[in-house]
This record gives structure tokens, C-alpha cells and sequence, in this order.
């Protein structure tokens, strides 16, 4: 079964060379949920992001006690789209891609090992991802693991998933994360909304199915 990982936080980075940006006020940016990098993330996207996570659980089996058990599913959208934009950042820097091929056979083993695509949909959307986002969160975890291969850690041990999150938190730090009161503080130690309470490093031992 599909469990989340342990928790930290998500992005990577090995040494940032380029310049630091600076955090922008959210009061600067109207309609803005939070600016990373100095580029904005919409309440508008934010809520189409809920939305397909929340229409998707509605047509499932469950469907009512998918929702109860994801109810605070805003502030765990913005955390995932913010850390989304903190390890594609990281992993840039790193030199470390994912490509389409690699997303494939990744979701293909995956696929297999739950027992088919529509039972790999079914535990992610569990944990409130829409099938949509499913390759998102695949590219995600070849890209920290290609981080942490750059590092010259084990992911999956204690001490090397704390030193990707060093790693990440350092990427985090340096993109200025500015998020909009509504919902909550951006930590940069954590990698995390800091209401959000979500886990973002998944090992690859804990995602067996």
C-alpha cells in the first residue's frame, strides 16, 4: 500500500551559485497565495488545483470520506505547488533532470506493483492528488532522488534524508518564499507551509505498494 514519507521537507539543491532573490511582500501582489522566486503563485491556480483534487474524490468510491479525511486541502495544495516550484529550483542547480521516458517507467512500476493504473489512482487520490498530478509527483521523486545520488547520501536512511533536507532548505531560503497570511508561514528549515503539516520525502522503501 502507498504510504507517504517520512516527513521533512521538499526541494534540493547542492550549492545555489546564482544570485539570491529577495522576498516580495504579498500586499505587493494582489490575487498572489505566494511569491517564490519572485514569481507568483495565483489563489486562482490554488483553487483549480483544489478543485480537480476535490471533484475527483467526489466521483470515487469513498468519495465522502476521501474529502473528510483531506478537509484542510488548501493549505496541503499551496505547500505541494510551492515545494513543487523549491525542488525543480534545487534540482536545476543540482544538474539533475527527469525526463518524460524516466517519469514512464518510474509510474509503470509503480502501476504494477499496486496492481494496475486505476488501484495507483485510487491510493494517491488517498492522499488528495488528482490523477492529473500523478506524473507531477513521480517527476518529484526522481528528481530528490537524483539529488540526493549528487549528494552522496542515502535517501532512505535517517541521516541522509537530513541532509537533503539541509540541501533543500538552502534552495528554500535563497527563492525568498513570501506566502499570503490566509495561509499561514513559509519555513524554510521545515521546507514546508508551516500549517500544512504535510510529509514531503517519501523513500523509496515506503512507497512500495
Amino acid at each position: 500500500m502507498l504510504r507517504r514519507r517520512t516527513a521533512l521537507s521538499v526541494s534540493a539543491a547542492v550549492i545555489v551559485a546564482a544570485p539570491l532573490l529577495s522576498a516580495c511582500g504579498s500586499d505587493a501582489h494582489p490575487g498572489a497565495a505566494a511569491v517564490v522566486g519572485g514569481e507568483r503563485i495565483t489563489v486562482a491556480q490554488l483553487q483549480a488545483r483544489v478543485k480537480n483534487v476535490r471533484t475527483a474524490q467526489e466521483g470515487a468510491p469513498q468519495g465522502a470520506q476521501l474529502i473528510e479525511n483531506t478537509g484542510r486541502l488548501s493549505l496541503a495544495t499551496l505547500n505541494s505547488m510551492i515545494f513543487d516550484r523549491v525542488l525543480a529550483c534545487s534540482a536545476k542547480d543540482a544538474g539533475v533532470e527527469a525526463s518524460r521516458s524516466d517519469v514512464q517507467k518510474w509510474r509503470s512500476a509503480a502501476e504494477r506493483r499496486a496492481g494496475g493504473a486505476d488501484r495507483l489512482k485510487a491510493m494517491w487520490l488517498q492522499q488528495a492528488i488528482a490523477p492529473g498530478e500523478i506524473d507531477g509527483v513521480v517527476r518529484n521523486q526522481i528528481l530528490m532522488d537524483g539529488i540526493a545520488k549528487k549528494l552522496g547520501v542515502n535517501r532512505q536512511s535517517p541521516q541522509g534524508q537530513q541532509q537533503l533536507a539541509q540541501a533543500l532548505a538552502k534552495t528554500s531560503r535563497d527563492l525568498g518564499i513570501d506566502v499570503n497570511p490566509r495561509f499561514g508561514k513559509w519555513d524554510d528549515r521545515q521546507v514546508m507551509l508551516g500549517e500544512a503539516k504535510t510529509p514531503w520525502v517519501r523513500t523509496e522503501q515506503k512507497q512500495q505498494v
